[in-house]
C-alpha cells in the first residue's frame, strides 16, 4: 500500500508543480476533469463569506430561497438577502475585515457587491430589525455602505455602527469611528464615535442627533464576537501576508485551525490539524448548495472551511496526509473565472473519489432547489500520520520541513499624559478591526447614555446640557441633542 502511496505521491508532485505554477491552466483542466455543465457558468462575480450562523437564519436570492437553514462558510453574492428569526443570528466578513451582524429578527440584502481592491463596491440594505456594522473605510479597499430607509451610511477610517429599524424610518448609533449619513437632499450629516442620529417618522425632512447613545442588550453579543475574531488572529503567521487578500479574516480561521508549511517547489501548504486523522476527507462535511448562475456549489461543514474550497487544490503527500496549497499568487476564488469546476482536488491516493456534484432537479412551482448533505467516513489506509503541531519536522513533497510560528501581535506602548502606560495600538500589522479588537471593546463612545462634549453648531452650550437648533430654536435644559429640520430645540424652556 505505502508503494501505491508513493507513486501517487511522485505524480502528485509533477502535477502540483505546474498547477501551483500555472493557475489558470490548473483551472481550466479541473474544470474539462468535471466535466462543465450548462449550469456551471456565469458571469466573473464577488462573493462575501457567511462566517457566523446560529439559529434559524434563511438565505434567498430574489424570489427564490437558496437555504431554510443556512449553514455558515456560504458565498453570498450580489442579491442575496438573510433573514433571522426569533433565535437567529447571522454574521458576514467582507475581504478587508470589514463585518456586518444581524441579530434575531432582522434582515438584510447585499443589493450591491462587484469589483476588487480600490474600485470594490457593496451595499447592504438593512431591512428589518437590528444590525451591526464594523467598516474599514478608506479608498484603498473600495467603498462599503449602509443603507436603512432611504438613509446611507459610509465611514471615514475604522467604524462601528448599530442601525435599529425597530421604530419608524431607523437610528443610527455609532460607536467609534466617523461616519457620514445622506438622505436625499435632506440630510447630509457627519456623526461621531458617541452620538447617535434618528429619523423623524412623522416627517421626512428632520431628525435628531444625540451625543449619546442608548445601550441595547445586542451591544455585548457584537463585543462578544469581537473577541472571538480577536482570538482567532492571535495564531497568525507570515504565510498569507504576501497575498493580495491578506485582510480577508478568512486566513486567521486557517492559522487557528492547523499548520502552514512553506515547501521548496510548490509554495506555501496549509494543513488542519484533523489531517493528522487518517479518515479525515477534505470533503467529508458539507453541503451541495445552488448558486444562480453556478449550479450546486461546495460549501464546508468545518468551521475553518471556507477559503481552501474557493481556490487552488487539495493533494494527498504520502507520508504525511492531505494539504491545502492556494496557489504561487494567493486565492483567486472560482467565482472570480466565471465557473464553479469542483471538487478541486490535485493529487490523491489511490481509490479516492471526492462526493458526486449533484445535478439540479426541476423545480415545481417557486420551490428552491435542496441542500445535499454529505457526511461520510473514508480512510486511506496509511496507517499513523504525524501530529500537526509547530515544532515538529514533517515531510512533504520529498521535503523536510517545520510548521511556520505564530506572529504574536504586542499592543504599542504610549505614554499617557499622566506618565502610566496604555494600550493604544496593535503592533501586528493587521487591519483597522484587529487593531481595535485587540483592545477589547470596539466602542470608544457613550455606550451608557453619558454625554460627549457639544459640538460647535453656533450655539452656546451649557455647562450642565448641550442642546442645538438648526432651525433657530433656542438652547435650554434637558439631555444632549440636537433636532434639526422641524423648528425649536428638543431641551426644555429658554
Amino acid at each position: 500500500m505505502q508503494s501505491i502511496l508513493n507513486r501517487e505521491e511522485s505524480v502528485g508532485r509533477r502535477l502540483a508543480g505546474w498547477k501551483l505554477g500555472v493557475a489558470g491552466l490548473a483551472a481550466g483542466a479541473v474544470l474539462l476533469a468535471c466535466g462543465m455543465r450548462g449550469d456551471d457558468a456565469g458571469p466573473a462575480a464577488r462573493a462575501v463569506r457567511l462566517s457566523y450562523v446560529e439559529g434559524a437564519v434563511k438565505i434567498s436570492h430574489g424570489s427564490q430561497v437558496l437555504a431554510d437553514a443556512a449553514v455558515s462558510n456560504t458565498p453570498l453574492f450580489e442579491g442575496t438577502q438573510l433573514v433571522t428569526g426569533d433565535d437567529g443570528r447571522a454574521e458576514i466578513q467582507f475581504e478587508d475585515g470589514s463585518v456586518a451582524r444581524l441579530s434575531p429578527n432582522s434582515s438584510l440584502t447585499l443589493r450591491v457587491l462587484r469589483g476588487q481592491g480600490a474600485s470594490g463596491e457593496a451595499e447592504m440594505s438593512l431591512d428589518g430589525g437590528l444590525g451591526y456594522f464594523e467598516l474599514q473605510g478608506g479608498g484603498q479597499r473600495g467603498t462599503i455602505r449602509v443603507r436603512f430607509n432611504d438613509a446611507v451610511v459610509t465611514a471615514s477610517g475604522y467604524t462601528v455602527l448599530r442601525v435599529n429599524m425597530d421604530n419608524p424610518l431607523g437610528e443610527l448609533a455609532v460607536f467609534s469611528g466617523n461616519a457620514h449619513v445622506e438622505r436625499g437632499t435632506a440630510i447630509s450629516e457627519d456623526i461621531h464615535g458617541g452620538e447617535s442620529l434618528a429619523l423623524n417618522g412623522s416627517d421626512g425632512n428632520s431628525y435628531e442627533l444625540a451625543e449619546s447613545i442608548e445601550p441595547d442588550s445586542w451591544d455585548s453579543w457584537n463585543s462578544d464576537r469581537d473577541q472571538a475574531l480577536t482570538s482567532e488572529a492571535a495564531s497568525k503567521t507570515g504565510a498569507t501576508n504576501s497575498f493580495p487578500d491578506s485582510n480577508n479574516p478568512a486566513w486567521n480561521d486557517l492559522d487557528a485551525n492547523g499548520n502552514w508549511y512553506n515547501v521548496p517547489d510548490q509554495g506555501y501548504v496549509w494543513s488542519p490539524y484533523d489531517a493528522a486523522s487518517a479518515g479525515f476527507d477534505p470533503y467529508g462535511n458539507g453541503n451541495w448548495m445552488f448558486q444562480p448562475g453556478f449550479g450546486y456549489t461546495w460549501v464546508s461543514g468545518y468551521s475553518w472551511g471556507y477559503m481552501p474550497y474557493q481556490c487552488g487544490n487539495w493533494n494527498w503527500y504520502g507520508g504525511f496526509g492531505w494539504g491545502w496549497a492556494p496557489g504561487m499568487g494567493g486565492c483567486q476564488p472560482w467565482w472570480g473565472m466565471g465557473y464553479y469546476g469542483g471538487p478541486y482536488i490535485g493529487s490523491h491516493y489511490g481509490g479516492y473519489r471526492p462526493p458526486l456534484r449533484p445535478h439540479p432537479p426541476r423545480m415545481h412551482g417557486g420551490a428552491g432547489y435542496p441542500l445535499v448533505a454529505v457526511n461520510r467516513q473514508v480512510s486511506s489506509g496509511a496507517g499513523l500520520l504525524p501530529s500537526r503541531d509547530r515544532t515538529s519536522v514533517v515531510a512533504i513533497g520529498g521535503h523536510t520541513v517545520q510548521a511556520m510560528r505564530s506572529i504574536s501581535p504586542r499592543p504599542v506602548y504610549a505614554r499617557s499624559t499622566s506618565g502610566a502606560g496604555n494600550r493604544t495600538g496593535y503592533a501586528g500589522g493587521g487591519t483597522a478591526s484587529e487593531a481595535a479588537r485587540a483592545g477589547g471593546s470596539s466602542y470608544n463612545g457613550s455606550r451608557a447614555g453619558g454625554s460627549t462634549a457639544a459640538r460647535s453648531t453656533g450655539a452656546s452650550a451649557h455647562p450642565s446640557t448641550a442642546s442645538h437648533s438648526a432651525a433657530g430654536g433656542a438652547a435650554g435644559g434637558g439631555s444632549a441633542s440636537h433636532s434639526y429640520g422641524g423648528g425649536g430645540a428638543s431641551g426644555g424652556g429658554g
